[in-house]
């Protein structure tokens, strides 16, 4: 029973493309693996740019540095 969970800032994925990320993790699990889709769990967090940490500070911050 393979568990994966994808985690993304939180800026606007859609809906659409949430499933295509499911199935195409799904379908890879399958093809690579063998596992069946049937017991694939795939868990989509959305999490804010303020709790999301690279290089130390927060990615609002780090992006302003590099800008």
């Amino acid at each position: 029973m393979p568990y994966v969970n994808i985690k993304v800032t939180d800026e606007g994925v859609t809906p659409e493309q949430k499933v295509q990320l499911i199935k195409g993790v799904t379908d890879l699990l399958h093809d690579v693996l063998g596992k069946a889709p049937a017991s694939t769990f795939v868990v989509i967090d959305e999490v804010a740019l303020s709790d999301w940490g690279v290089g130390g500070m927060n990615v609002e911050e780090w992006r302003k540095q590099q800008s």
